[in-house]
């Protein structure tokens, strides 16, 4: 049975092994408020304790995925005069609270999918990123819209983006601020699929049921090499990949799947086998 968790500006809903966290602020274009800032905190907690998820969907309500940073929070921080809350040291307090809950996203231990109808501008677009896939509605439109408001790409943007787009096509997006629709986002890379606007979430939804078919454990540990493969020399990736193999091995799933291997049966997990009902 389908379970609604509600929290103040959005809402998750879990339908077996799916979580959809939907954004729920449409008259702001789900802007990024402090309030749903918490929310997804709470909520990452809940998807990392709850073992019976294995995927989860990010999505807005209302045609918008994200609008980014909340412009008329912002204004009123501006006007405060309590360097508590409007200083350069309080800016960077919150931008660090804010990577308390976006470090564990990118951490998640299950595949986590970004379907983005409408707008994801500057921290949408770098939420977004945060994701494995984004799934895309035909008139999704992206824009690290930071430079428009002086202000440098955030949400872990500077990493993420060069490392999917090229170091010069990020600087193109991050400096120009310009609109990028679905189509030149997935020439870029960063969309995964295009569907119509009414057909993106019954998408998202298929390809989360199918993903949420894979190993568990192994999935969790190959993002999580995936993640710092950048980063790490060649050596120590190689004694990474032994340990994390080491585990996945020894999990019920692997026994099960060498099982039905050398029985000749076909395995539980097959992206390219057409789903029933195709």
């Amino acid at each position: 049975m389908a379970e609604v968790i509600h929290f103040d500006e959005s809402a998750l809903h879990i339908d077996g092994p799916v979580a959809e966290f939907l954004h729920q602020r449409p008259q702001t274009r789900n802007a990024m408020s402090m309030v749903l800032r918490d929310d997804y905190a709470r909520m990452i907690d809940w998807v990392a304790r709850d073992l019976s998820i294995r995927a989860l969907i990010l999505t807005g309500e209302g045609g918008s995925f994200c609008s980014g940073g909340d412009v008329k929070g912002m204004q009123q921080r501006l006007g405060n005069p309590d360097p508590a809350v409007n200083s350069p040291d309080a800016t960077r307090r919150r931008l660090e609270d804010s990577h308390r809950w976006l470090t564990p996203l990118r951490e998640l231990d299950v595949p986590v999918i970004a379907a983005v109808d409408g707008g994801a501008f500057g921290a949408g677009f770098s939420l977004a990123l945060q994701a494995d896939f984004i799934l895309a509605s035909s008139r999704a439109v992206f824009a690290m819209a930071f430079a428009r408001m002086g202000a440098v790409p955030d949400y872990g943007a500077l990493h993420t983006l060069p490392r999917i787009v090229g170091l010069a096509n990020a600087k193109d997006l991050m400096l120009t601020g310009r609109r990028v629709g679905a189509e030149e986002g997935r020439a870029l890379g960063f969309v995964h699929a295009i569907h119509a606007p009414e057909a993106l979430p019954p998408a998202a939804r298929a390809f989360a049921q199918k993903l949420a078919q894979g190993p568990r454990e192994a999935a969790a540990m190959t993002k999580r090499l995936l993640n710092r493969s950048f980063e790490t020399d060649y050596a120590a990736m190689c004694t990474f990949e032994a340990y994390a193999q080491g585990v996945a091995m020894h999990t019920p799933y692997h026994a099960e799947a060498a099982a039905r291997f050398a029985k000749g049966e076909p395995p539980a997990y097959d992206w390219d086998k057409p789903a029933s009902g195709q």
